[in-house]
């Protein structure tokens, strides 16, 4: 297993900053020169693309044109932080910044802080589970381990789409979002973990970016020094940003372009964590006068990988079909997929691991070998079939089968049953094995229908669908054997299975796959229902899985097998099919009917010079001066009053309680601190204005176009005295 490009460990540091762009392609030679204004990077699977972007930033620095400290490249993980810097240090490049979004914000908190806000950071906390737990004995909601890990990731969603309590049962209405539990239930346990965090005096890693971002917007003279330190941005994967990062992102750069993006919109895959590729589709539109290049040359995989990789997209629908990249392989040609049907889901995992230990004797090293698959369920009957022949293998992104919590815990119940099994009254009415499993695990959450959606319940239940399966398969091997006999085959099975945690097989996920490669891989489990999986039912979720098995398909170098199964178990109705993704594409099949999408070739187009977004410039600023004795104001806090701090006030004291009152009210509901709804100098220059109109509402400093639009009504109904007593929780 290896990071997405290769590198040698210890390179020859360039001697000049010409030398950095030795042995790059015209493309991404074009990429490291185009130093000036904003430009879109378009980078399909393994095109070199970290490869160009720090190219693109030693040469800046090496050439004089970009200062170190001024540069701050933004990344999704901290591997990819790291990684990032270990090749700036190779290019003679040091000095430059490469964290990750919540990294540099959590920086710029701490600094700031003292000055913004007063007194000490609040602490943060590395894990919300407990917190959301202590939430739901609140609300007296009783959620187990799984229900927690679901409400958890749906309040992450909601933060990073910034959406508050009271907006999360209408939002995720609008967007046709599943839930995991009742919308309004939710809402009510995300607005009780902030209290929780208020009541504690904690943030979380979300609000290191909601307190960043309030930080920057109201206080102009903070975020002109942020600016004055960084002046030049480059984010990598920008087709994973959020609504909350893409703002930070903005508040950052200010008015200025000097911004450098990197994505591909076919390997967009964490939609449900609030990821959405619309900002680097519509980065020309923001900015016309941005330099767009398309890195289309593939050095990770053989022409026929490749070609799959091209078919599967060729039949996409929607806007990120519609810009895709027609990949071109530069490596020599190497063996056609292969494409294996098996009886049941048991052949299926013997077949893979029969031939990887081919592949391992025949001198393969066994870390260049990886299993992908749709569900993390499915792991167990892979780690099985690979204890079995003898290969060694690690989990990535997953624990193994049973150290799972789930199934752990389902093992000791069903030790228990096998025991006391004559005094548990579950067991009173069923007689064979299968139906005495199925009685125990009813009682630790298995159902005979799986769960809606996806999600930790999911996986739990999965999990223990296959505790379920494996009995009947093992009553179908040993007719008389007893619950005794079965727990006794998992306790064999999980010894069986400490197999070594390095140096082995690989068995991941298709999301955990993501940025890594190897030169043989087994996509597994590549029928209808598992991919695309049973839950995607809009034509948005059915194209995410689809790029999802792009996302594995283009992880392999040179060998890729694709296989799938009849049955889930031997002797089973074979009612299975191939995945409808592989119409036309596997031998035998024919195209499904489907609006192709026109494939994008390399090269680079130029924007219009001296262009910008679509909303116009702003006009040069004129110096603020004192409303009062005329006084040229420099202090962001005068300037957001436009008076002296010296200069009388007269401002409406009640008007200034009435609006206290009223921010109080929305933060609760909100669940954010006071300040980000407005600040005390905000209110008090509102006091003070009295304004009469959305127009002079505007002119105030620290009411932008959003706060405007959420709140200008309510003020300025306060303002004119015609807001309802009583009834400050309006939003």
């Amino acid at each position: 297993m290896t990071a997405a490009t290769h590198s040698t460990l210890f390179p020859q540091v360039p001697d000049s900053a010409d030398a950095v762009l030795d042995g790059l392609d015209p493309e991404q030679r074009e990429v490291a020169t185009a130093l000036h204004g904003p430009v879109c990077v378009l980078a399909g699977a393994g095109t070199g693309k970290t490869r160009a972007i720090t190219h693109r930033i030693a040469y800046g620095v090496r050439a004089g044109v970009l200062h170190p400290s001024s540069v701050l490249a933004v990344t999704f993980t901290n591997r990819a932080a790291g990684e990032m810097r270990g090749r700036l240090r190779q290019l003679g490049a040091a000095g430059v910044q490469a964290r990750t979004f919540h990294s540099a914000a959590l920086r710029q908190l701490q600094y700031f802080w003292p000055k913004a806000i007063g007194g000490s950071m609040p602490r943060l906390v590395d894990r919300k589970i407990q917190l959301v737990a202590d939430a739901a004995a609140a609300c007296r909601i009783r959620l187990d381990r799984g229900e927690l890990r679901d409400v958890t990731a749906e309040i992450e969603w909601s933060k990073v789409t910034q959406t508050v309590p009271a907006d999360y049962a209408p939002t995720v209405a609008k967007s046709g979002r599943e839930a995991p539990r009742d919308p309004a239930e939710i809402a009510q346990l995300y607005a009780a973990y902030e209290d929780v965090k208020r009541e504690r005096s904690v943030i979380d890693f979300e609000d290191v970016l909601l307190l960043t971002v309030a930080v920057l917007q109201d206080r102009h003279d903070i975020a002109e020094q942020v600016r004055s330190q960084y002046q030049h941005f480059v984010v990598d994967e920008y087709q994973d940003v959020s609504p909350l990062q893409q703002r930070l992102l903005e508040l950052w750069l200010g008015e200025r372009d000097s911004l450098c993006v990197v994505g591909d919109a076919s390997q967009t895959i964490y939609s449900f964590t609030g990821a959405t590729p619309d900002h680097l589709l519509d980065f020309r539109t923001r900015h016309p006068g941005a330099t767009v290049v398309k890195l289309v040359r593939d050095y990770r995989s053989t022409p026929q990988v490749v070609h799959l990789a091209n078919g599967l997209l060729s039949q996409a629908k929607g806007r990120a079909a519609d810009h895709r990249l027609e990949l071109v392989s530069q490596r020599a040609p190497g063996p056609e997929p292969a494409y294996t049907e098996y009886t049941d889901e048991p052949a299926e995992a013997e077949g893979a691991a029969r031939r990887i230990r081919e592949l391992v004797d025949a001198g393969v090293p066994a870390a260049e070998i990886a299993i992908l698959f749709r569900t993390n369920a499915q792991s167990e009957t892979y780690e099985q079939a690979l204890a079995d022949a003898g290969v060694p293998y690690q989990l990535r992104g997953a624990e193994r089968f049973f150290d799972r919590p789930e199934v752990r815990k389902a093992g000791v119940a069903l030790r228990g049953a096998a025991r006391f099994g004559g005094n548990d009254s579950l067991l009173d009415d069923v007689v064979d094995l299968p139906s005495q499993v199925r009685a125990v695990l009813s009682g630790e959450g298995w159902t005979p229908q799986p769960p809606a959606g996806s999600g930790a319940v999911r996986e739990r239940w999965e999990s223990l669908a296959a505790l379920v399966n494996l009995a009947q398969d093992f009553t179908a091997a040993k007719p008389g054997a007893t619950l005794a006999d079965l727990v006794a085959e998992l306790d064999e099975r999980a010894n069986a299975q400490h197999a070594p945690t390095v140096q082995g097989v690989t068995l991941a996920s298709l999301h955990s796959a993501k940025g890594l490669e190897w030169d043989v891989v087994f996509l597994v489990g590549v029928a209808e229902g598992m991919m695309p999986i049973t839950y995607a039912k809009t034509d948005e979720q059915i194209e995410e899985e689809r790029r999802l098995l792009y996302v594995g398909v283009t992880r392999a170098r040179e060998h890729l097998h694709v296989s799938w199964s009849l049955s889930r178990s031997p002797g089973g109705r074979p009612n299975r099919r191939p995945s409808r993704f592989l119409d036309g594409l596997r031998p035998g099949s024919t195209a499904t009917k489907g609006r192709a999408a026109g494939g994008g070739a390399g090269g680079i187009e130029r924007g219009i010079p001296g262009t910008r977004g679509s909303a116009p410039r702003r006009a040069q600023r004129t110096p603020a001066r004192c409303r009062v004795c005329g006084r040229t104001l420099t202090d962001a806090g005068e300037m957001k009053l436009m008076r002296c701090d010296d200069c009388p006030s007269d401002m409406n004291e009640g008007l200034y309680e009435q609006l206290r009152e009223w921010r109080a009210e929305q933060a609760r509901s909100s669940g954010q601190p006071a300040f980000c709804v407005f600040t005390d100098r905000t209110l008090v220059a509102i006091a003070e204005t009295a304004p009469d109109d959305e127009h002079e509402l505007a002119r105030i400093p620290g009411v932008g176009m959003r706060k405007l639009t959420r709140y200008g009504a309510d003020v300025l109904a306060i303002c004119a005295g015609q807001y309802p007593a009583g009834d400050t929780d309006q939003d």
